[in-house]
């Protein structure tokens, strides 16, 4: 059986993942702590397995416990395993110096922390029992260049993908099957962009255009990004250790 297991699965770029997963006939694990119960509506009609796990991903011993339980059912009888570590958060958006310290810990933790560990828990499980694993880390622009009120979501994601191409230069090297790689969606109609157009021109000086970029209809749709991301992932030709970005594979 092939399986994929999606982070942030209730809404946004997961949500639509997890639809077009089920549709290819895919068992899909949503991972987030609101289930999306047109999921299981979907699955019902593809006529493929679906299961949710609740899980606050700034939690490391929820995302210890969740995802080791996930591991123990799925690596029994798995032919496949897609993993989409898509959960992200933006916050805190402000200055360096007026930082709250306390979505500092949150973004670090479901940005990068939570992905580093659910991908070292499969690939040690692929290794155990010669499982092909294919891991997508979601990442950002932001991780490549600086942006005024975004450091540490710029920081997080420019970590993401640095463990995304060190893990899959190790994979490579280890003659491995399994595959880590990158995933930059771009600019996205989500609720991460409501949060940031949200934002005052005092913590992120570039908020004009972002509300312009809604206002002029700039935004792509969810489906599209995924339709392009589960595309991605589901072929054979996949390079270890590659940041692949949506505006090359539209």
């Amino acid at each position: 059986m092939k399986y994929a297991i999606i982070t942030g699965a209730s809404r946004g770029l997961g949500a639509s993942a997890a639809q077009q997963m089920l549709a290819e006939g895919i068992h899909v694990i949503s991972v987030s702590r609101n289930e999306n119960s047109s999921l299981k509506q979907a699955a019902e009609k593809a006529g493929a397995g679906y299961i949710h796990h609740s899980c606050d991903l700034s939690s490391e011993v929820q995302v210890q416990s969740v995802f080791t339980a996930i591991a123990a059912d799925v690596f029994k009888n798995a032919e496949a395993v897609y993993v989409i570590n898509n959960a992200g958060v933006i916050e805190p958006i402000d200055m360096t110096g007026e930082l709250d310290s306390s979505l500092v810990q949150t973004n670090v933790q479901v940005n990068l922390t939570a992905p580093i560990l659910i991908s070292n828990l499969f690939l040690q499980k692929a290794k155990e029992t010669g499982t092909r694993v294919i891991i997508a880390n979601v990442t950002s622009g932001a991780g490549e260049r600086p942006i005024q009120g975004w450091s540490i979501y710029c920081s997080t994601k420019a970590a993401v993908n640095m463990f995304t191409m060190t893990a899959g230069l190790e994979l490579e090297n280890s003659g491995s099957s399994s595959k880590v790689i990158a995933f930059s969606p771009g600019i996205m109609d989500t609720d991460m962009q409501v949060t940031i157009r949200s934002s005052s021109e005092e913590s992120f000086a570039d908020v004009d255009t972002f509300r312009n970029y809604k206002e002029s209809g700039s935004l792509r749709s969810p489906d599209t990004v995924a339709g392009a991301l589960v595309k991605l992932v589901l072929a054979d030709n996949l390079e270890n250790g590659k940041i692949y970005k949506v505006n090359d594979l539209l």
